[in-house]
């Protein structure tokens, strides 16, 4: 298997998925303060879209990690 075609492979291999799931963690950090900006400032535009955004993270996030359980041992890069 060629390098680039393990480098596509990636982003669906166990690795790629935590890898991805960590990144949304990150993601999470940056909405919650987005949220107590808004609270602070009183913006409700800014809270809707903070709200907004950390439903898509959690939908996302779910989306990780279901494609994760779905993985199994069938990991495309462990062989």
């Amino acid at each position: 298997m060629s390098t680039v075609a393990k480098a596509k492979g990636f982003k669906h291999s166990k690795p790629g998925l935590w890898l991805s799931i960590g990144t949304s963690a990150f993601g999470a950090v940056t909405i919650y303060k987005d949220v107590k900006k808004a609270r602070t400032e009183s913006d409700t535009l800014k809270l809707i879209n903070a709200l907004v955004g950390a439903a898509a993270l959690i939908t996302g996030t779910a989306l990780l990690v279901r494609e994760l359980r779905q993985l199994g041992d069938d990991d495309v890069l462990l062989g």
